[in-house]
């Protein structure tokens, strides 16, 4: 038998405001969460995202403020700014059972008067990115020392991205009688050692699934060479026709050459990543949100905390460099039990990567055919029957006087009908050629590089690049921003250098521009968290 929000130890007006938001059974990591946060323990939570997590800690934290003090009680730290949001707006909906409970957001982007101000109220609950934080610590306009329960919401994100000195000079700020509660979807190091070092006694919740991907959620992927994929993505964007669909590539120069190339095609499309101006994001958000727009394009990073819902399609046009990645991605479509499709693009060349995803999520990912001029059209023609079919269901005024006046012997009603449908009907449309690349031609295409594996199994870069294995993998916090900073500091090497990247659990094997080789000084000592790092060409 399911256990019901009524049955957790929680407070009668929590209990009204959950019946009144109509959530009565709680997800396992609230069922799990809530009680022992309630009983004041700590905490260390591991799930995906989208298992529950903001209710899981948001609800002991507001029941455990004490109102009646102008103190800041809870603090909760996310990586971006647009999960900071919507963290915030979850929160909100429990506030509004607790009219006296002050709550604000701090982030990088706003006004710097307006978070004075609203800091000035000392709010109860602040929902805030660990950067601002710490720029409000340095200018002395927050005052943490009340703190008696810190979330760290996905916190092997925010160390991807770079905030690790920041998270703990943050925990080194707070009251170590706090209550310290942390959510991640991994467990690298760094969380590990946040526990052991900031942490009493953590209890462990641990959320597994048997599938990552949500069921009703259509996988599928095409196999293109780079060069086809503009060409590509616009024949499937008209074959499907999505009224809302996000498409992630891994660069911000890419996003925006993409979204530029839609809005030129007439589709509504439009870019969002790091390098816009807050209000700029939220601009883009808001139209998309309201069906202004029916295409977003966007960096992984930009989309973290995206809550739109009915996204019909998630286009992966670059293979995301991780394979939680591609989980986080197509979960934003599929949701609240509606079906979704999630579509990648795959060149030749990394084709083995959908076997790995496919393990990964324990779902399929079908091979899908490129779409043809005749099969696009026949789609949107069967679209636009379905859709007038819909809305001559509807009372319109009526028009049949102006039609029998218009008929006679020249014009016939037919003829009429004919002349009018011919305005409205989808024309066909014509297609740059793409390449069909068949599993077979794939195979033949790569074969020549199949008696050049290195042990780590990855076929060597042809080309302009070298491969080169470091002996820093997952279990040492390794990830593709991590490596990018880490060969920029030690050698001078920027991204733009280096190529495709596999993160093993105890090494790395990268590509490395032919050109920049002569900056790799394979001699030299370096150490990395405590570790003799060594860097080996894979011969």
């Amino acid at each position: 038998m399911s256990v019901l929000f009524n049955d957790l130890p929680i407070l009668e007006t929590t209990k009204e405001a959950l019946q009144q938001l109509g959530f009565e059974v709680p997800t396992p990591i609230q069922e799990k969460a809530i009680p022992k946060m309630i009983a004041g323990l700590d905490l260390i939570g591991q799930a995906q995202t989208g298992t529950g997590k903001t209710f899981a800690y948001a609800i002991p934290m507001v029941e455990k403020t004490d109102t009646s003090l102008r103190k800041t009680q809870g603090l909760i730290l996310t990586p971006t700014r647009e999960l900071t949001m919507q963290v915030y707006k979850e929160i909100l909906k429990l506030v509004k059972f607790y009219p006296s409970l002050k709550v604000t957001t701090i982030v990088g982007g706003e006004s710097y008067d307006k978070q004075f101000r609203e800091l000035a109220r000392f709010p109860h609950i602040i929902v805030a990115t660990p950067g601002r934080i710490i720029d409000h610590i340095d200018r002395g306009t927050v005052d943490l020392s009340n703190v008696n329960i810190l979330t760290l919401d996905e916190a092997d994100e925010m160390l991807k991205m770079g905030f690790q000195e920041d998270i703990e000079r943050i925990l080194q700020t707070i009251p170590s009688t706090r209550q310290t509660v942390l959510f991640s979807a991994t467990m690298p190091p760094f969380i590990r050692k946040i526990a052991s070092n900031y942490q009493k006694s953590p209890e462990l919740i641990k959320i597994e699934a048997e599938t990552l991907t949500v069921e009703k959620i259509i996988q599928g992927y095409y196999l293109v060479k780079e060069s086809d994929k503009p060409n590509l993505l616009k024949r499937v964007l008209n074959f499907e026709n999505p009224k809302t669909a996000i498409i992630f590539a891994n660069t911000k120069a890419d996003v925006d050459r993409i979204a530029e190339a839609l809005q030129a095609a007439n589709f509504t499309a439009d870019a969002l990543h790091g390098d816009l101006k807050q209000s700029q994001r939220n601009y883009v958000m808001s139209r998309f949100r309201n069906r202004q727009l029916s295409l977003l394009i966007a960096t992984d990073v930009a989309a973290r905390g995206l809550d739109v819902a009915d996204v019909e399609l998630i286009i992966n046009y670059d293979l995301p460099q991780q394979d939680e990645i591609y989980v986080h991605r197509i979960g934003r479509t599929g949701r609240a039990g509606k079906k979704g499709k999630a579509f990648t693009f795959v060149t030749p060349r990394k084709r083995r990567m959908i076997e790995i995803l496919s393990k990964f999520t324990k779902a399929e990912i079908k091979k899908l055919e490129v779409p043809t001029e005749d099969s696009v059209y026949a789609q949107r023609l069967k679209a636009f029957k379905h859709d007038l079919k819909i809305a001559l269901r509807k009372e319109v005024p009526n028009h049949l006087d102006l039609l029998n006046d218009l008929a006679n012997d020249e014009m016939s009603r037919e003829s009429i009908l004919n002349y009018l449908l011919d305005q409205v009907i989808p024309k066909p449309i014509t297609f740059e050629e793409i390449e069909v690349i068949t599993d077979k031609s794939s195979r033949e295409k790569t074969s020549h590089r199949d008696d050049r594996k290195s042990k780590t199994g990855l076929t060597k870069s042809s080309g302009s690049y070298v491969d080169y294995v470091v002996n820093l993998g997952r279990k040492d916090g390794m990830t593709p921003p991590v490596l990018f900073k880490f060969m920029e500091k030690e050698f001078g090497i920027f991204s733009k250098n280096i190529g495709d990247i596999k993160h093993n659990s105890n090494d790395t094997v990268f590509g490395l521009k032919k050109e920049t080789v002569s900056r790799l000084k394979k001699d030299k000592a370096i150490n990395y968290q405590g570790k003799n790092v060594t860097i080996k060409e894979i011969k």
